[in-house]
């Protein structure tokens, strides 16, 4: 699986290069700015970008917009965010194309290392890997508005844990309940946010679309 990584930092930029490398990945090209990150996207094609949202010159959003640049160059390229902080506004932006296949986390969890890479093979498979205090935050600026008002306490859990990339089993075993009340509980998230009957993943990719497309500016 090949990847480039966009990260303005040359400590933690060698430091993820190691990582990845050592999890098995080919680090394609590794950079430090936007227009080296648009340039190595071109002429690489990876499986997977992983982007630092604040790049040179003014660290402020220069990764958020070469990586919605990419995805406009190259619809359905498979992003993984960086960020140091939950920034609603960036997770909306990239998820609007509602194709799935982008991740957003807090530097913090690379920390983690097992859920940094599962993250980043999540994302390479097409799936969404949102950060946990995230979805928190989205889920509760979305309050009680329509659809998500429908969905009970339990439900709206399920759904953030679901958000986060856990299967089934793994959000059963978070919760300590049976794999039986998820999938109960998942395809009621389906029915209520009206998602008709078709691929299960691709159900699970849209259950989190629908409520993170529907934020307002």
């Amino acid at each position: 699986m090949r990847i480039v990584l966009a990260e303005d930092l040359a400590l933690l930029r060698d430091g993820l290069v190691r990582l990845l490398t050592a999890y098995g990945f080919e680090v394609a090209a590794a950079v430090d700015n936007a227009p080296m990150l648009l340039d190595a996207l071109a002429r690489h094609r990876p499986d997977v970008a992983v982007i630092d949202v604040r790049l040179p010159p003014t660290l402020t959003d220069e990764g958020l917009r070469a990586a919605l640049e990419a995805r406009r160059r190259w619809p359905g390229l498979p992003v993984l965010i960086l960020s140091q902080y939950v920034e609603q506004l960036y997770a909306r932006e990239l998820l609007s194309d509602g194709s799935g296949a982008v991740g957003y986390l807090l530097k913090d969890r690379i920390g983690d290392v097992d859920h940094f890479v599962e993250a980043v093979r999540r994302v390479a498979g097409g799936g969404t890997a949102m950060d946990a205090e995230v979805i928190t935050q989205l889920l509760t600026r979305r309050g009680h508005d329509q659809p998500l008002g429908q969905l009970t306490a339990r439900e709206r859990e399920v759904l953030e844990l679901m958000a986060e990339g856990l299967s089934n089993a793994a959000i059963a075993a978070r919760l300590l309940v049976t794999d039986k009340a998820i999938g109960k509980h998942t395809n009621n998230i389906f029915a209520k946010l009206g998602l008709p009957p078709s691929d299960d993943h691709n159900r699970r990719v849209m259950a989190v679309l629908t409520y993170l497309e529907a934020l307002p500016g």
